[in-house]
């Protein structure tokens, strides 16, 4: 059945249960989710992603410890399915769609002391210690779910160019995180807060020029999620929502002004977002930072190359202190990031 040319939002507890497999060889099915605790300053991010018609999952584990260490650890684990997110050594369970969602990791983390050994991970994990780890965290919605799938009138699906997708559906939702975190022989009570996010359908890193995506939290009652965002050719565009007491309000405008160090990484930014009903202005202080990178064969044969830096960051908003996470992806061009090339 053709649609109208009208488009509408699917939104279904449904969708957070997992997608049948679609033809496109880059199908990806993937959820991610961050916890920051302010008393122990003790943060951390968790994606799981299925690309089974390529044969491999991805599990990334990354643990930002009070003392500015990070333990992390990446791995692409064989998939030839899509019926559940779980690989090495990590699972997610939906206990209760748009409710209740569980994270458990058993495996190794790589300590760095220096977290910018990462810009060469061979070495990296050559060079610092390897130690046991373990999660055991409970997610809870603290918000509506965001976002949804968008469909046609009729509610067939849009077609996309499996090669330019990043996602054919994507939610987010505002969270805490409770449980406890190992790292060898450190162990952690989590109570903190967070966001997760969950992507369904073609997706290839490189699909996305540059983005600016910084979710944060100031209590349950008030947080954000600022996204810029710049496709080749395109002008960047800005989205998200500010979260007051239960409901969304989305973000209609918003600009990102940031300091760089001396790795070309976010250091400090100012954020200006506006809603229809107000302003808000942002500080932002990254704590503790890791680069990481994906790199792609085109069929031509380029080797295209993606930096994406993920910084947990402390944010200031009307006199509140939150935390949160920078994460800053570009496309590496002439040897520059380029959303830094525009000013971003």
């Amino acid at each position: 059945m053709a649609g109208n040319g009208e488009i509408t939002m699917k939104l279904v507890p449904e969708d957070d249960y997992m997608h049948p497999v679609e033809a496109a060889v880059n199908f990806n099915e993937s959820m991610y989710f961050n916890v920051f605790d302010r008393a122990s300053k003790l943060g951390g991010w968790f994606r799981l992603a299925n690309r089974p018609n390529e044969g491999k999952g991805e599990m990334t584990c990354c643990i930002y410890l009070p003392d500015g260490r990070i333990g992390f650890m990446f791995a692409r684990p064989e998939r030839h399915d899509n019926e559940a997110l779980e690989g090495g050594g990590m699972k997610f369970s939906v206990v209760e769609p748009h409710s209740r969602l569980d994270v458990s990791y058993r495996g190794k983390l790589c300590v760095l002391a220096e977290p910018q050994d990462m810009m060469n991970p061979a070495r990296a994990f050559k060079t610092n210690p390897n130690v046991e780890a373990e999660v055991n965290l409970r997610f809870d919605g603290v918000s509506p779910v965001f976002g949804g799938e968008p469909v046609n009138a009729d509610g067939t699906p849009i077609e996309q160019k499996a090669e330019e997708s990043f996602a054919r559906g994507h939610t987010e939702q505002h969270t805490r995180g409770a449980g406890s975190i190992r790292v060898g022989d450190e162990s952690f009570i989590v109570n903190g807060l967070g966001l997760r996010d969950h992507s369904w359908g073609p997706r290839y890193w490189q699909a996305i020029y540059w983005y600016r995506w910084l979710p944060m939290n100031f209590s349950e009652d008030f947080a954000m999620m600022v996204s810029i965002t710049c496709r080749p050719g395109e002008e960047p565009r800005a989205g998200g929502m500010v979260l007051r007491g239960n409901a969304y309000v989305p973000i209609r405008d918003a600009r990102i002004e940031t300091v760089y160090d001396a790795n070309q990484c976010q250091e400090t930014f100012g954020v200006w977002a506006r809603t229809d009903e107000r302003d808000y202005d942002v500080k932002g202080k990254v704590m503790s930072l890791i680069p990481l990178r994906n790199r792609r064969r085109s069929a031509d044969g380029e080797t295209l190359m993606t930096r994406i830096t993920e910084g947990m960051t402390e944010f200031e908003c009307d006199g509140q202190v939150g935390y949160g996470l920078s994460e800053y992806l570009d496309q590496i061009v002439d040897g520059e990031p380029a959303g830094l090339k525009a000013g971003f």
